[in-house]
């Protein structure tokens, strides 16, 4: 009994609160609907046509570093043809890069495949005979982990290295991408 009726006040509460929230609520929107009703102009627009456009500078901006002279790129040139074979050589240096660290990652990744199964195999492995073995074949294995984890990191140095020597040369940085 005593479960029921605390349960029913709750309810009785529940349904108060909500249908005096609901009042309120109808009461807010009808008070916005007036306030609209009662404003004549709107706020201002501003388009593309109103905007005034920004004055151009009368001369470039000064750089931060004044020493530094302002020459022409020394690989950039005039001619359409030297410009596309520059272009074929930037993107070929960047591009053969970056297959090298794509190549030296794929083996990177099927040595440790290797490595990983000759480390099981050494566990399994009860003959002492067959253990040194797998022991030599393991150890040559990481020896070459070593040596192509440390052309990786050659590689990965290499493209911003290269990518900032086209930025010194004036190169499009497109060329290089």
């Amino acid at each position: 009994m005593k479960w029921s009726s605390f349960t029913a006040t709750v309810v009785v509460c529940v349904v108060c609160t909500a249908a005096a929230a609901s009042a309120q609520l109808g009461e807010v929107a009808r008070k916005e609907a007036e306030r609209r009703k009662t404003v004549t102009s709107s706020a201002k627009t501003y388009t593309n046509e109103s905007l005034k456009s920004a004055p151009q500078p009368s001369s470039p901006p000064a750089s931060s570093s004044p020493a530094a002279p302002t020459l022409p790129p020394p690989n950039a040139s005039a001619d359409p043809s030297d410009r596309k074979k520059d272009e074929a050589q930037w993107r070929d240096r960047i591009r053969g890069e970056r297959e090298a660290l794509d190549r030296a990652k794929t083996f990177a990744e099927a040595l440790q495949s290797r490595i990983n199964a000759l480390n099981t195999d050494f566990v399994n492995r009860d003959d002492p005979a067959q253990r040194s073995v797998i022991a030599a074949d393991r150890d040559k294995a990481l020896a070459e982990m070593e040596r192509v984890k440390k052309e990786i990191e050659q590689h990965t140095k290499a493209i911003p290295t290269i990518q900032e020597e086209a930025r010194r040369a004036g190169v499009p940085a497109g060329w290089v991408r």
